[in-house]
């Protein structure tokens, strides 16, 4: 398993303390980006902290928690690469790796408990991407490709 980075702002915090223990449990190395504290922070500055990670290549995975994990996920879409998934049950965190090649998990504080995000990360980083038939879709919803993808598929009746 390679190491991951993982971030939250004031609302995801307590949740991501949780899963940082689940994570040593599990092996897995990490580095959190913060916050520190519940103390009011803007969620899209630690979105662009991890996701900068990503993009350089530091590393292939990271996590965010928020409050809904919408927010994160909204942000963290907006940098180059990123593919990032709002889940809160573990059918789509393992099909957003097998189908969609995730690289980011996002899950919100207030809308899911431990127990049940320690299912989603473990779904999350212990699935591979399928390829295959997946392998033609997935970087027509990347970033920058879907104008692409609507002109080269787009049907007319």
């Amino acid at each position: 398993m390679k190491k991951i980075v993982i971030a939250s702002d004031h609302a995801g915090f307590s949740l991501k303390e949780e899963v940082k223990k689940h994570l040593n449990e599990k092996g897995v190395e990490f580095e959190d980006l913060g916050t520190n504290s519940k103390d009011s922070v803007d969620y899209p500055v630690f979105a662009s902290k991890l996701c900068k990670k990503i993009q350089s290549g530091e590393y292939e995975t990271g996590i965010l928690i928020c409050g809904t994990g919408i927010g994160m996920s909204m942000a963290a879409n907006k940098h180059k690469g990123i593919r990032a998934a709002c889940v809160s049950d573990t059918f789509s965190a393992r099909a957003t790796r097998m189908h969609n090649n995730a690289n980011v998990l996002c899950f919100g504080e207030r809308v899911v408990g431990a127990g049940l995000a320690f299912e989603l990360v473990d779904a999350f980083l212990f699935t591979d991407y399928e390829g295959g038939r997946h392998q033609r879709i997935t970087p027509c919803v990347a970033w920058g490709n879907t104008y692409r993808f609507v002109q080269e598929y787009t049907i007319v009746f």
